[in-house]
């Protein structure tokens, strides 16, 4: 072997590919199996067998005797004719190849090809056990992507999947699956397959994970109600007025001759600050309310134990005011008990020309008129209420009723009442304000509403009271859903201490909490705002005749925006010749694009 020489008929290799030698000069020329000849540089080539040979006869059938070659080597060498004579009893082309290509595949030999060495018996099994694993994950790999194809997916594969689920929900950006199918690796394209392969049905929310909204029950114990001082308030006709099926009721109204009392909830009684239910609440921001379920910022029992109207009694922190036509006066705020009656919006309709509620409806009304006098924004734009109700879809659009109004209203002066109430007694709390847009208006239609809702600056909170352009107030701060919003609970914390005597915080202590409530509720508006966008479309999903009525509230370049009304959704249409800003038109949806969160319509 060692004295062969190459010549015309040789066997060799070029590129791995067994060749013939049909000449030799300055240059080797080659014939292979398929193409051309070629001239080559004799570097390029392996020799193989000095021949003669034919390509066509290099086939073999006879299995190598590996492991008698593995017992007569032990630890020494042999060169490839010398190894192809213990393998198969001959050199010749077709065995001279066959021992190329056992040298080459590694799992027996090694060394150079003149002087191969057998593996030890360690070793060969090493290899083999790693080449068996290699393609046990290639036949498993295959079956994954044939039941991805088929959308027949099983437990392992959805293992597998929940890379792409990563890259659906923004945790990564990078997915060898969705690479392999050729699917672009963002949100939607993965959020789209998840859909088509059955990892995901149409209706996951991936919303809320995706934002990094806080997804967790609030696992704390909840202590007992602490003794303490309250004002019986229990004579007083109290009510609850909320939404039907409202599970957290917070805020009661009631009249005492002029005087209006607004009780919340008393959570600052039972959530002292830094507590460890302080600090989960602060870390949530508020609660997280979805249409398929709500994520509480404190535990549910502490609303079994404070929600008013839950029992015979409920403890308060109580705010009575009076109203002087201008702002709200004598302002108290007390630890109170008070006996209140649960009571739905639409049976309070009923009910507002009557003791119990016009009275009151007065109040609201006069303080409404002096805010509408000071550029309160009265924008009348589609609004609705979005729940999931046994994996169906209800969409209910807010009426403007009566009802609200004053609900909104008495909230409002509530508001008003603590922001004045601290600000007079120099109690540190977080206000709440907005500046005034660069131009007011008195919008009074749909389109002008829409138009003068984007030149709206954004409300802040600070440690410092100031107007609040949106809702014409002088002062105000959030304090009636305390339950429900951190923002709230700290000024209840603060009004609460004040009048019991108990420490209050000071400005650096309230600022440290204002900033942590910077990113969460940024992240819970978001959070909604995407999770009711995503169940409007599921809805259309579940009701693919859905027809209905839109305003057209802007006209742009190529699109029209339009606001559905029964389902409060803001869309685009293509524009139309003849389409006119506040023109109602009667509208079909046409497609809806869950993962790319748009619905198209057709107008009718």
């Amino acid at each position: 072997m060692a004295d062969s020489q190459m010549s015309t008929g040789s066997l060799v290799l070029y590129k791995t590919n067994p060749a013939l030698i049909t000449s030799i000069s300055d240059k080797i020329e080659i014939s292979l199996a398929k193409g051309k000849p070629k001239k080559v540089r004799e570097k390029d080539v392996v020799f193989i067998h000095p021949g003669p040979a034919k390509l066509a006869d290099l086939e073999i059938s006879e299995e190598p005797a590996i492991e008698e070659a593995i017992e007569l080597l032990e630890d020494e060498s042999a060169n490839l004719g010398d190894m192809a004579e213990l393998l198969y009893g001959d050199f010749t082309p077709a065995t001279a190849l066959a021992t190329w290509k056992l040298w080459h595949d590694g799992l027996y030999f090694e060394g150079e090809l003149e002087a191969m060495r057998c593996k030890s018996a360690e070793a060969i099994a090493e290899e083999q056990a790693a080449r068996d694993s290699k393609a046990r994950e290639q036949e498993e790999w295959q079956a994954f992507l044939d039941n991805v194809e088929k959308a027949q997916i099983n437990d392992a594969d959805r293992k597998r999947l929940a890379e792409v689920e990563r890259v659906a929900l923004g945790a990564a950006d990078r997915s060898r699956i969705l690479k392999h199918f050729g699917a672009s690796e963002t949100t939607e394209s993965a959020h789209q397959f998840l859909i088509r392969c059955g990892y995901w049905t149409v209706e996951e929310n991936p919303w809320p994970r995706r934002v990094g909204a806080m997804l967790e029950e609030v696992d704390l114990a909840v202590p007992a109600l602490p003794e303490g001082e309250r004002r019986d308030l229990t004579h007083l006709k109290s009510w609850a007025i909320d939404d039907v099926g409202n599970q957290d009721p917070d805020d009661a109204i009631a009249l005492e001759g002029d005087k209006l009392w607004v009780h919340v909830a008393d959570v600052a009684a039972l959530v002292r600050p830094d507590s460890h239910l302080d600090m989960a609440a602060r870390e949530r921001g508020a609660n997280l309310y979805l249409p398929e379920r709500v994520w509480t910022m404190l535990p549910p029992k502490a609303t079994e134990q404070l929600g008013l109207g839950l029992a015979e009694t409920s403890p308060a922190l109580s705010f009575g005011f009076r109203f002087d036509g201008n702002a709200v006066v004598d302002i108290e705020v007390v630890p109170s008990i008070v006996k209140v009656t649960r009571i739905t919006y639409g049976e309070v309709d009923g009910l507002l020309e009557t003791d119990d509620f016009a009275p009151i409806k007065a109040i609201a009304d006069a303080y409404r008129q002096k805010r509408i006098e000071r550029n309160a924004a009265r924008l009348d734009l589609p609004e609705a209420n979005i729940k999931v109700v046994d994996g169906k879809v209800e969409i209910r659009p807010y009426g403007r009723d009566g009802s609200r109004e004053l609900v909104t209203d008495a909230m409002l002066m509530a508001g008003e009442a603590a922001a004045r109430f601290a600000e007079q007694n120099e109690i540190a709390i977080p206000y709440a304000a907005q500046p005034q847009p660069d131009e007011i208006q008195d919008p009074q239609n749909m389109a002008e509403m829409f138009a003068y809702r984007r030149q709206f600056k954004p409300s802040n909170v600070a440690l410092y009271p100031d107007a609040h352009f949106g809702l014409g107030l002088e002062c105000y701060a959030r304090s009636t859903s305390p339950l429900r919003r951190y923002a709230d609970l700290v000024v209840h914390q603060q009004l609460r201490a004040f009048v019991t005597g108990g420490k209050v915080l000071d400005g650096d202590g309230v600022t440290e909490r204002i900033a942590a409530l910077d990113n969460a509720s940024r992240l819970i508006r978001k959070a909604e705002r995407l999770s009711n966008k995503h169940w409007t479309l599921i809805y259309l999903k579940q009701n693919p005749n859905w027809q209905g009525e839109a305003t057209v509230v802007s006209l742009e370049e190529r699109k029209a925006v339009i606001i559905a009304h029964d389902l409060a959704l803001e869309t685009k249409i293509r524009l139309q010749d003849g389409l006119k800003l506040n023109q109602v038109l009667k509208i079909a949806v046409r497609e809806v694009d869950v993962p790319g969160q748009m619905a198209y319509f057709r107008v009718l």
